[in-house]
This record gives C-alpha cells, structure tokens and sequence, in this order.
C-alpha cells in the first residue's frame, strides 16, 4: 500500500547515540537481532548526536555518508538502531532511494517469520497494522477517486482513506478474536486454579535458554535455537514435582530491550500467563556481561504487565560455560530463595531447582498418617498419583492401609470435602 523501494537483504547497520541518554546503545544485540531477520550485514554506521534529527533522526553529513555506503556496498536495506517517525523513515528512503526498516520494524519482521499458532500470528498482524497505520502516506495514488479536472471531481474517497479504513477494520477484527483467546485463556486458567494446580512461568531475556530449561524440565521438545525470539507462541506441560504433584510449566516469549509498546498490546493475552502465575523463573544467562541491564529490562516489561509483584525466583543458566561456577543456591536475609545456578544443556542443579520450586510454592505443606479402609482405595490412587505417599504399611491383623503422606493443606482440605470421613483418619 506504500510506493516504497524494492530490495533483499544485503543491509547496513546505523547506530545512533544519543549524548546524554539515559539509555546505553547495544550494538551487539541490534547486530544479532538483524541476523535473527535473516540480513546480510554488509557494513555499519555510528553516530553520536546531542538531540535526534527532526527530519533525517541523523544529521545532514551523516546522510550523505551513509548513502555513499549504501551505494559502495549496494545494499538494499537499512537497519536504524532506533525509532523512527514516519516522516524520518520516509526522508531517509527518499534520499537513500533504498528501504530504511526502524528497530521497531525489524523485531516486527522477527515476529512474523516466528509466528506459527493461529493466535500467534493474530497477534503479530495486530502489531503490523498498528505501526503501518502512521505510515500510510501517498500510496497508489493511480486509484485516486478525487481529482480535479470536468468529470474527475466527486465525493469518493481518497485511495489513503481507503487503505486507513481497511486497517482500522481489519484491527477491529483481530482484537474481536483476540479477546476470545483471552476469553479461553481465563477459562483455561480457572479451571487450572480448580485443579489446583500451580502454575510456574519461565521468563528472561530473549536467548537465555528459557525453552532449553523448558524442555529439561518437562521432557517437552519445544524447538531449540541459539537465535532472537526462537521461541514465539507460548507452551504449557504439566511437570511432576512431589508431594505438590502436578505443576503448570509455561514458556513464554522473550524480552528485548525497547520492547515495542505495540507488541507488549497485542501480546497482552499471552503475557496474562506471566501475571496470574503462582511462581516466575527469571532466566538470566550467566554468559552475558550486560546480564545486569537485561535484569533491569526484563523487570521494566513485567512492571508494565503488572507482574512485577509476583513471587520470583533468579535462575543463572549456562553454568556449563564456566568451569568456575558450581551448581548452587543463594538466599536473601530472610532465609528465602533468591537464586538458583544450574545448565539446563547437561541438566547440572535441575535438582537444586526442583527443590527451590517445592520451598516456594508448597509453604504450606502438611505432613501426617492416614488410616484408609479398602472402600477408599480410590483415596489411596489420588494420593500416589500427586507424589504425596512417602511410606506405606499394613498391619498382618488389619485390611486397613497405613499411609504417610505429604501434601498442600489447600489439597487436603478439597480431600476432606469430597471424603467427609477423612478427616476422622488423620493423624498428624
């Protein structure tokens, strides 16, 4: 809908420091997130400016020498480390007669290539038409309907408020859809929360190891890839963890720095997951130096879900890459569980991590003896099939089944409403 330059891949990069910004430039992550967008980086710009350009975000020499790059490596694409106007972007294309793709628009790109479920890419194309709709300027002008001239002029509508009326429905439509996913999800969730089972999010910076710890941890096969945003659409597995039984395991997508407020709105049905989860894993790589400003990162995006306030725990992956550092645990002042190092690649502390779920989640845990008659052997399956059995004994004089058990009291007490007799058999 845009008359815009055609082209491939061949790309330069630019990289604009802002002096006095309170936000540090990453050039290495721009460069990996271009790469994870399948460019050919073929050279790089760096500029340093006191304030953005209004017209060109860069300054006028710096134009001139980024299109003698362009035409000295023939590039076809421009890769700007910020976020552009729709004005800027238009500018930059007209003077370096190339495509000139923003930050925003080249994690979009990322997005759409990953997207693989139904609400995935509704998700995506949600974002798409929100960023495309500010830049819908003069396109196809051959099927303007208002012209001047005898027998031209008329009411019809111009072929822009055509393509502007076509994205607003087209977003009307995706968001109907969209709330019917978060509809379903809330259902799902509620029915999980009926169930009783707990539900532990994975959540980090994008290429931590989120879904490698995933699949460590549930013997799921969620694909693996040492790449940006691998891992797009959500995934769920159930993961024995006894006495507390069944928990919930959910990978989500990663974050980035500059995440798009775009994508954070259309991903908000996703990332309810994130919020109304009983535990969090906040998967650092341990490899990465700025893993202190990814922290930060990844706390300002969940402050924005409104997940910041829950329980969280810090799990430090890749130990496996430094010979140094053993499995182990840290606690804070209060005896709590603050972090946990292990590798999900050789499974090194997954035990370590297995147990610090366990201390989070199952505070309040009750341990006893029940006395089961056979009519409650359907009593006895339910408890071996949650993990909460530690021993069992029978008397040579008695057909009654002695069980030591471990489990949730919240469990227990569900137990006893459905058993009015249970509790009776209880012996603490």
């Amino acid at each position: 809908m845009i008359d815009r330059p055609q082209g491939g891949e061949r790309a330069i990069l630019v990289y604009l420091h802002l002096r006095g910004s309170n936000q540090p430039s990453d050039y290495q992550e721009f460069r990996e997130l271009a790469l994870s967008a399948g460019a050919d980086i073929r050279a790089s710009l760096k500029s340093s400016r006191p304030i953005a350009d209004a017209k060109y975000l860069l300054g006028s020499g710096k134009v001139e020498e980024l299109k003698a790059l362009v035409t000295a490596e023939a590039a076809e694409l421009v890769l700007v480390d910020h976020t552009l106007s729709p004005a800027q972007e238009r500018n930059l294309e007209r003077a370096l007669q190339c495509r000139v793709v923003d930050r925003t628009g080249l994690i979009l790109d990322i997005f759409a290539q990953r997207a693989r479920s139904y609400e995935g890419k509704l998700q995506v194309e949600l974002a798409q038409l929100r960023h495309l709709a500010t830049r819908l300027v003069r396109g196809w002008t051959h099927l303007e309907r208002q012209k001047g001239g005898i027998g031209l002029r008329g009411p019809g509508e111009t072929q822009l408020e055509v393509d502007r009326r076509l994205i607003r429905h087209r977003i009307k439509h995706i968001t109907t859809r969209l709330e019917k996913v978060r509809t379903q999800r809330r259902i799902s969730r509620r029915a999980r929360h009926r169930a009783q089972l707990p539900t532990v999010s994975l959540v980090g910076y994008t290429n931590a190891g989120k879904s490698s710890l995933f699949n460590a941890l549930t013997g799921a096969k969620a694909w693996v890839a040492n790449q940006l945003f691998a891992t797009l659409d959500p995934s769920l597995r159930a993961m024995k963890l006894p006495p507390l039984g069944q928990v919930i395991l959910a990978d989500t997508v990663g974050f980035v720095s500059n995440l798009p407020h775009d994508l954070v709105e259309a991903f908000r049905a996703t990332l309810e997951e994130v919020r109304d989860a009983d535990l969090l894993l906040h998967i650092i790589d341990l490899q990465d130096e700025s893993r202190n400003l990814r922290i930060k990162e990844v706390e300002a995006v969940l402050e924005t879900i409104e997940a910041l306030e829950v329980p969280r725990i810090e799990v430090y992956n890749k130990i496996d890459l430094r010979s140094e550092v053993q499995p182990h645990v840290e606690r804070d002042g209060q005896g709590g569980m603050r972090r946990v190092f292990v590798s999900a690649k050789t499974g090194q502390g997954l035990d370590l991590l297995k147990t610090a779920i366990f201390e989070q989640l199952g505070k309040d845990i009750i341990e006893g003896e029940l006395i089961l008659p056979p009519e409650q052997a359907k009593v006895r399956a339910m408890l071996y099939k949650i993990g909460a059995v530690i021993k069992e004994t029978r008397d040579e004089n008695s057909v009654n089944t002695f069980l030591q058990v471990r489990l949730p009291r919240e469990r227990w007490q569900t137990l006893c409403l459905e058993n009015p007799t249970l509790e009776k058999s209880w012996k603490a």
